[in-house]
């Protein structure tokens, strides 16, 4: 019964055959580019954050997992607090120079500043 959930076929039609089966699409994960193919721009916003200052670093190509560990990584050597939502990496504050040096030290030579 676990494969029938419901919650999984919200938008559905319902079907009158007694042996149709749903099937759900499943995603393909991504396969994480080299550092050096990796085309990162580091970036500073505001918006939405009560005027409070942001880096954020896009453009990763990969899986979750490496980006959460790319984000960690930042994130300890920085100093600072952070997250990593819908592919991008937040960091608190302004940190975009020393996080583009960081990010060339670990090999993303192509990792840019941006604004």
């Amino acid at each position: 019964m676990a494969n029938n959930d419901w919650k999984s076929r919200l938008g559905m039609v319902y079907s009158t055959n007694p042996d149709f089966k749903f099937e759900t699409q499943e995603e393909e994960e991504v396969q994480t580019l080299d550092p050096k193919d990796q085309k990162l721009i580091v970036a500073l916003d505001k918006k939405g954050r009560a005027g409070k200052q942001v880096t954020v670093v896009n453009g990763f190509v990969g899986s979750a997992d490496d980006l959460e560990s790319l984000g960690k990584s930042l994130k300890t050597k920085c100093g600072v607090g952070g997250s990593v939502k819908d592919g991008s990496i937040l960091i608190q504050g302004d940190q975009r120079d020393k996080i583009v040096t960081i990010l060339n030290n670990l090999g993303y030579t192509r990792a840019k500043r941006g604004n």
